[in-house]
């Protein structure tokens, strides 16, 4: 009797200790967020474009380094700093991979080529009406 009652003491000390143990883990981030929020930050205000993509590039090396899961906005803001040194090519990259990763980015990533596409073809125009007002101007003199 007095064994039986030492050994489920021992147990139940044991399995309070291990759940005691077990709480005080810390879970393991869902992402590896590796200086991007300090790199949104520097965007907002107005630091060197290939910095920061410098910056989110090696990030992005230590993250697939690690195995690590990129966090959600990532590949949109190193897109949108392509497109902000004239990379059109790398941006459209990088909203594909973004919406790859993160299917209900979709619409957003849509909406952001729609418009980089529309303002490429206003600037096209504005610039050729733009050449023939000089032009015309000119032959007027």
């Amino acid at each position: 009797m007095k064994n039986t009652v030492m050994l489920r003491r021992a147990a139940f000390m044991s399995a309070a200790g291990s759940l005691l143990l077990a709480g005080c883990a810390a879970p393991k981030p869902m992402y590896q967020w590796e200086g991007y929020q300090a790199q949104v930050y520097e965007y907002f205000k107005g630091e060197s474009k290939e910095a920061q993509i410098t910056a989110l590039e090696s990030g992005l090396q230590k993250i697939k380094a690690q195995s690590g899961s990129v966090p959600p906005g990532y590949h949109a803001q190193l897109g949108m700093l392509y497109l902000n040194i004239g990379k059109g090519d790398q941006m459209i990259k990088e909203f594909q991979t973004e919406k790859t990763l993160f299917p209900e980015s979709t619409p957003y990533m849509d909406f952001l080529l729609r418009n980089v596409n529309s303002d490429a073809r206003t600037e096209i125009k504005a610039g050729s009406t733009a050449a023939k007002d000089v032009t015309a101007a000119g032959s007027t003199q």
